[in-house]
């Protein structure tokens, strides 16, 4: 079945500003994201094996920049 147009209002000059609102009218963009400061942490979760996590919990205190400074390292930076 063929899909029928919308139906116009009668009023000739509504519809055309409708159409050209349609046509020019800019589409939403998503928020811009504010670059983050250097130095910055951001919390996040995440899942990582258990034997993993005790390796780094050996040596006590710091476990979580030590994971960091893992993943700096992994990701080359």
């Amino acid at each position: 079945m063929k899909k029928q147009p919308p139906r116009r209002s009668g009023d000739s000059r509504q519809d055309a500003e409708a159409m050209f609102k349609a046509v020019t009218t800019k589409p939403v963009d998503a928020p811009v994201k504010t670059p983050s400061l250097p130095g910055v942490k951001e919390m996040v979760s995440l899942r990582i094996d258990k034997d993993v996590l005790e390796h780094f919990q050996e040596d006590g205190p710091g476990w979580q920049d030590r994971i960091n400074d893992a993943l700096r390292k992994a990701a080359g930076k």
